[in-house]
């Protein structure tokens, strides 16, 4: 029997907590053993510790890395969970822009409510141009001599 909507947006509140308490096993068990995720049609991470270790690298990239559940709207074993990211890239190598960006995934559930199948997708260019890339972006000042 598929989950109801109550235990998927529960649940939905749980990854993102996952996600902001900066636990990347924690966010790996929201997924089905053999779960993947693709994010803006790329090429998918399948399993819990591929999974694991892309939330570490968003942590190396933004360590202080927040998720927010904006809303999640579900029928039967599907669901899509809103969310926003914000953080600073100011991992190694990283811009120091704070980044604010919003999107979802389309998520397919066993009936255990784990993703079994997650499509992201976020505005890429958005992103891009708050971490400084691309033409004509404007980036923090350089630090005073």
């Amino acid at each position: 029997m598929p989950p109801s909507p109550s235990e998927i947006r529960a649940m939905a509140e749980r990854y993102a907590a996952a996600w902001s308490a900066h636990d990347p096993d924690g966010v790996a068990a929201f997924y089905a053993p053999g779960g993947r995720i693709s994010i803006n049609h790329g090429e998918p991470t399948v399993g819990r510790a591929a999974i694991a270790d892309v939330a570490r690298a968003f942590y190396g990239d933004f360590p202080d890395l927040v998720v927010h559940c904006d809303g999640v709207r579900s029928s039967g074993n599907t669901a899509i969970f809103l969310w926003t990211l914000e953080g600073t890239n100011s991992g190694a190598g990283g811009s120091g822009n704070r980044v604010r960006i919003s999107g979802w995934e389309f998520w397919t559930l066993t009936d255990a409510a784990e993703v079994e199948a997650s499509l992201g997708f976020f505005d890429a260019a958005d992103y891009d141009r708050q971490l400084g890339r691309g033409r004509g972006v404007v980036t923090r000042p350089p630090a005073s001599p």
